[in-house]
């Protein structure tokens, strides 16, 4: 069994694994399991999850809406509210089975009920697997503004199966693929130029990608737990493309994308900013640009949507003392945090990104 040691929890591939998480909550005879999940999980990765986990713990089934619309505070409350009714105390444990946003707002219920209970991920899509699951993060979204309620706070375990894969459409598949492009981008040029024709990609050997891609994401968390510096790489087209998110997610007449699907426009726009800033050579631009552009096609941003989406950026967490701050590339798999950019070298990033 694959298994990748975090700060205080591992992250445990294939069916194994479910092995190790029985022998765990049995061990420490938890009172009960609240699993959160929600009404896509419920349905196609609920019974497999329940087939596979061997612990006579009783357990509750918490289900909530699916999208990033109910990455509220509104939904933690109501969960919050059934767990109570349903006799949660200090000694439960909530068990998370679902993206990004089940492992994001899972454990931050986790980490408030009663002042703090442990939780498990167990991630169902690509873009959890490799990103949201790991790195303890957790939050909610407050009128559009990505993950600003949260706390850092470690899972006690990961466990990483890539049958639920098997579940998703394409587009959950490749919004997920843009945080592993992420991967290569900001730490090792390789696996960028591996990942960037996804026509040739075996994705029999998806476990072996995501395993790479977790690597990753723990060895950066680990030397910068909460994001004080380094951590801050993986951020990489999360300024842009965060504001780009919120503001499709807030107008009613445009089509909510995608986490991985917003960032990747925004690592589009951000390596542009880079050859501006920091040095990245503009064929290394128009690579990045033509693989994001190959992948997920061009979204059509209208340039009176410029302004609207400008405007997000102030909401972004890496800012400072008023000014708006990002990470750019000095080349394909390095990175720096902490650059300083302004709002009219972004409009123009937009519009290279269109051409």
């Amino acid at each position: 069994m694959k298994r990748v040691e975090a700060e205080n929890y591992d992250i445990l591939f294939g069916m194994e694994a479910y092995q190790e998480l029985g022998d765990y909550l049995n061990k420490k005879e938890y009172s009960k399991i609240f699993i959160l999940t929600d009404t896509n999980c419920y349905d196609h990765c609920l019974p497999y999850f329940l087939g596979n986990l061997p612990t006579e713990i009783p357990f509750e089934i918490i289900e909530v809406e699916a999208g990033e619309e109910y990455k509220t505070l509104e939904t933690c409350s109501g969960v919050i509210q059934t767990m109570l009714e349903l006799g949660g105390d200090r000694r439960s444990i909530v068990i998370t089975l679902g993206g990004g946003v089940i492992t994001d707002m899972g454990g931050f219920i986790a980490s408030i009920y009663m002042r703090g209970i442990d939780f498990v991920n167990i991630p169902t899509t690509l873009l959890s697997m490799v990103d949201a699951s790991v790195g303890g993060k957790t939050g909610v979204d407050l009128e559009g503004i990505k993950n600003c309620i949260g706390s850092f706070v470690m899972p006690k375990m990961v466990v990483v199966d890539v049958k639920y894969l098997e579940t998703l459409e394409a587009r959950q598949i490749k919004s997920g693929y843009a945080e592993m492009l992420k991967h290569g981008l900001i730490f090792d040029a390789k696996y960028y130029d591996y990942l960037k024709d996804i026509a040739n990609i075996d994705f029999n050997d998806i476990e072996i990608l995501i395993h790479h891609s977790v690597v990753i994401k723990n060895s950066v968390v680990q030397q910068d737990p909460k994001e004080a510096g380094l951590r801050k790489i993986l951020n990489f087209g999360h300024t842009v493309g965060h504001a780009i998110e919120s503001y499709y997610l807030t107008q009613e007449d445009k089509k909510t994308l995608l986490h991985g699907e917003a960032i990747a426009i925004g690592m589009v726009v951000e390596a542009y900013l880079s050859t501006q800033l920091t040095g990245l050579s503009f064929e290394e631009y128009q690579d990045i640009k033509n693989c994001i552009h190959s992948i997920y096609g061009i979204e059509n941003i209208d340039e009176e949507d410029y302004v609207g989406i400008l405007d997000w950026l102030k909401f972004d967490k890496k800012n400072s003392g008023g000014s708006i701050r990002c990470v750019l590339l000095c080349e394909i798999g390095q990175a720096e945090y902490n650059l300083e950019i302004d709002k009219e070298l972004v409009e123009r990033g937009l519009m290279e990104y269109s051409k």
